[in-house]
């Protein structure tokens, strides 16, 4: 019974993703082509002196960026200083330097890390005017990297502009993310996620205690959340917690959030490259991908591990009994392999190769379908690294989409390729080679020792280098070294990709078109490609992390 009812429930995703994602993907599409700017954005560009017919090249574009997400920590590290002074702040006292140091990183960056429980850290103005604000701009400027990266695959001229952040940041926030979040939010609400500004209640219980409940604007901070591949949990037990999850229906519909702007992007690439058939390869790669990935954690996890799982019947350790094993393993996978980090069970409590398979989504890059716009950018990267691979197969020079990929696109690729899994091997290398180090994390921070211990940690810089913000939750991360040692790995692994992501677009939107990808070998738009591309992420993947994998997860899953 339960599989048919699953079967339904994956059913019912599939039919909701292409239901909204088509007219979405058409909608984004014609967001970041019009030159028409609605009221309210002409108000802005005013009050901000912008230009909104500027194009700027790939290093303003950058700069851009940059200074909104400096201004960005500083201002949130800032409110959580002074919270204690704040409206609605429940008198909660000002946060810790090296707590709000990492959170303002973290939300800044798209990871949404939370080493504190927020329900008790956290006033309402913290979370709304500063959590719930960066939730929506890390995720404008996901997306609008990725428009810049279409932008230069599509150019045809050699003009090497790739648009005005500021405008496109804008029309993000102000056509896509602020009306769908408002919609979710109105959906959420119906389901029983709660939105009040209560504080803490105080009420007595069946057994004649009393208990404290707290209160929120959660449902607004939930939908944008998932909606943005934020993840940042309103409460400690993020979407395990029955304010923010209560139902198997507000369960499905969070992860419809998670998927439908990063899948939509596939067929808004198509469209603006002026070929749908490219959207739909890239697409069918990362269907591909979140199937075979997701399916084998939902396997793992079904068939449990261990006498102690087999007397209790199933895998049910740190997972509600509201969504049970597969529902919890579904919105799992689908949160580690969209870069969301949040989570309805705790994964420090699946199964050995369940909680690699976790790791193995976030390591993959997070482009099945990935964050939102992070994930398509990502994948083309992958995609621009397979053609060129095709062409020295064949012997001919390697073209994407009309482009010619030679030594600078590839050096750009490469490095963009190469940055995640330096920061994570150095991160968790110097945490166990640096004796005083190792000897604190050790006492303080693994809870579990032996292969458990160490994927706790792997994990740890695994989701911090793919803002990603999930966690083994048997890891203590409120320490000296490890709040900054991970705040440090989300800012290089959010913007050194960036860098170089929007230096290959500036590099082929200076590029004229010369002739088609035919002409380089390999049509992109071909079940070959689909092939290639998913190859290539395979190997990518298994080459760099199969070893690390085998001290932690595979060492504890084999024995």
């Amino acid at each position: 019974m339960n599989g048919l009812l699953f079967a339904l429930t994956v059913l019912t995703l599939v039919v909701a993703l292409v239901a909204l994602g088509w007219p979405l993907s058409t909608w984004m599409a014609r967001t970041y082509t019009t030159d028409r700017d609605w009221l309210v954005e002409r108000g802005v560009h005013r009050l901000l002196g912008i230009d909104a017919r500027s194009e700027q090249r790939w290093p303003n574009y950058l700069r851009g960026i940059l200074a909104i997400s400096v201004l960005g920590v500083l201002l949130l590290y800032g409110l959580q200083r002074l919270q204690q002074f704040l409206p609605y702040s429940l008198g909660l006292p000002a946060v810790p330097e090296g707590i709000a140091f990492n959170t303002a990183i973290s939300f800044v960056t798209n990871t949404n890390w939370q080493s504190y429980s927020p329900e008790t850290t956290m006033g309402y103005t913290v979370q709304l005017a500063g959590l719930a604000v960066q939730n929506f701009l890390s995720a404008a400027i996901g997306i609008v990297v990725a428009v810049a990266l279409i932008r230069g695959l599509a150019s045809r001229t050699g003009a090497a502009g790739l648009g005005n952040v500021w405008v496109d940041l804008i029309r993000t926030v102000t056509r896509i993310l602020l009306p769908m979040a408002f919609v979710a939010a109105i959906v959420l609400l119906a389901t029983g996620v709660i939105q009040n500004f209560d504080g803490f209640r105080t009420v007595h219980t069946i057994t004649g205690g009393t208990a404290t409940i707290p209160g929120g604007p959660v449902a607004s901070q939930e939908a944008i959340k998932e909606l943005g591949t934020n993840g940042g949990g309103f409460f400690n037990a993020n979407s395990a917690h029955p304010f923010e999850n209560p139902t198997g229906f507000s369960n499905l519909f969070e992860i419809v959030l998670m998927l439908l702007i990063p899948f939509s992007l596939t067929r808004t690439f198509g469209i603006m490259v002026g070929d749908k058939r490219q959207g739909r390869a890239v697409l069918a790669s990362m269907v591909v991908l979140y199937v075979l990935f997701t399916s084998a954690l939902v396997a793992f996890e079904a068939a449990g591990a261990g006498s102690a799982t087999a007397a209790a019947g199933a895998a049910m350790e740190g997972k509600e009994q509201r969504f049970g094993v597969l529902w919890s393993a579904l919105f799992g996978s689908t949160s580690t392999i969209t870069s969301t980090g949040a989570v309805n069970a705790m994964h420090d409590s699946f199964t050995p190769l369940g909680g690699m398979m976790a790791m193995l989504n976030m390591m993959l890059g997070e482009i099945a379908p990935g964050g939102v716009g992070t994930g398509l950018y990502g994948f083309l990267v992958i995609a621009i690294l397979a053609v060129f691979l095709a062409g020295l197969m064949i012997g001919r020079t390697p073209t994407y989409l009309g482009k010619r990929i030679a030594a600078r696109e590839i050096t750009f690729a490469s490095l963009y390729l190469l940055t995640t899994p330096t920061l994570i091997l150095a991160g968790l290398g110097l945490t166990f080679a640096i004796p005083a180090v190792a000897a604190d994390v050790a006492k303080t921070s693994i809870f579990n020792t032996g292969p458990h211990g160490f994927s706790e940690v792997l994990y740890a810089f695994t989701s911090a280098a793919n803002n990603n913000g999930s966690a083994f939750g048997g890891l203590t991360a409120n320490t000296a070294w490890l709040n900054p040692a991970l705040g440090a790995v989300m800012w290089l692994g959010r913007y050194l990709p960036i860098v170089f992501v929007l230096a290959l677009a500036g590099s082929f939107a200076s590029q004229e078109t010369r002739g088609t990808a035919e002409a380089g070998g390999l049509d992109t738009h071909r079940p070959q490609f689909v092939v290639l591309t998913v190859g290539t992420v395979l190997i990518v993947t298994a080459l760099t992390y199969l070893p690390v994998l085998a001290l932690g997860p595979l060492a504890e899953g084999l024995a």
